[in-house]
């Protein structure tokens, strides 16, 4: 029996919270209308009135997992260019518990992202939509000289998300060796790589105090 209007949105709140205590236990992998219901202690014909398929699970946990991540707490946004960058890269790392769950789901969401067509085509949407958000401030950095004036901010963008999210991939299997800290001084000296003109000769330079406009030097 179908629940009754008046609790249908409690109940789905209800319905959502256990998605995600099961999707930040199990991941995508253990994500099946039992252990919803089990984290309810409903009947998993109860979960059919709003999950009819298993499909119909997982869009739902994707659209929530999307949707807790872009309500995360971030950073404030420093001075214009590779700091916000900077910020921007370090709200992707698994730097706290809650980063490094929320990663860890990600993670477990790729391998149904990959065998399904649409579901990929979605995820390409998700890294294009970070990239664009990217760009702008690559584009400032080399407008303020903090990149070399031939630096395409489009390509940079897809270098720095690749290289953010091969790290996070690294600290989720290996903590141990990437904390907080290896992580943090590892995205410092990719940034002060591309900052550098001379191709990495400022490698480990902190960006809060280096990505300033360089002077040109008199001949």
């Amino acid at each position: 029996m179908p629940p009754a209007p008046g609790d249908h949105e409690a109940r789905r709140k209800d319905v959502t919270r256990a998605v995600w205590q099961v999707l930040a236990d199990r991941g995508f992998g253990g994500l099946t209308l039992r252990a919803v219901a089990a984290a309810m202690d409903v009947s998993t014909g109860m979960l059919m009135h709003y999950f009819p398929t298993k499909r119909a699970l997982i869009t739902h946990a994707l659209d929530l997992l999307e949707s807790r991540t872009a309500q995360r707490p971030r950073r404030a946004r420093p001075a214009p260019g590779l700091a916000t960058v900077r910020a921007m890269l370090l709200d992707i790392l698994p730097l706290s518990p809650d980063d490094t769950a929320r990663n860890r789901i990600w993670v477990s969401s790729w391998d149904l992202s990959l065998a399904d067509d649409e579901l990929a085509a979605e995820q390409a949407g998700r890294y294009t939509r970070l990239r664009e958000t990217l760009r702008p401030h690559l584009e400032a950095a080399r407008d303020l000289r903090q990149l070399p004036a031939h630096a395409d901010p489009e390509h940079l963008s897809a270098t720095a998300v690749a290289f953010t999210h091969g790290l996070v991939v690294q600290a989720l299997f290996d903590p141990g060796r990437f904390p907080e800290d290896v992580q943090t001084a590892m995205l410092d000296d990719f940034l002060a790589s591309i900052a550098s003109p001379c191709g990495g000769s400022r490698v480990g330079a902190h960006p809060d105090l280096d990505y300033r406009p360089q002077s040109s030097s008199s001949s």
